[in-house]
């Protein structure tokens, strides 16, 4: 963790922890669903990636606690700017499709 209390800094490392979080998540249940473990039949077309894009999005709450307990209130703000713009585009990529 970026050890500043800035906001370009909170900004910076949520969006590269969502990022990389789903990254990891598509990767593993990929590999699950080549060795017979994980299966996408019976879910909407893009359930997983739907799901696992909020679960990476959700993530940000680590260092959002983090940096309340260190009273980092800049850090924090990055990092609920970058949650509020990731969801507002989770909301645009996938609103369209559940109503």
């Amino acid at each position: 963790m970026l050890n500043r209390n800035e906001i370009w800094a909170g900004l910076v490392f949520s969006l590269l922890l969502s990022v990389l979080g789903f990254v990891v998540l598509y990767e593993l249940f990929a590999l699950l669903e080549i060795k017979g473990a994980a299966s996408s039949v019976g879910f909407t077309p893009n359930f997983r990636e739907r799901t696992l894009a909020i679960v990476a999005i959700a993530l940000n709450l680590i260092p959002l606690n983090l940096y309340r307990r260190r009273r980092w209130d800049l850090s924090m703000r990055g990092t609920v700017i970058a949650t509020s713009i990731l969801a507002f585009a989770w909301v645009l990529r996938y609103g369209i499709h559940l109503f």
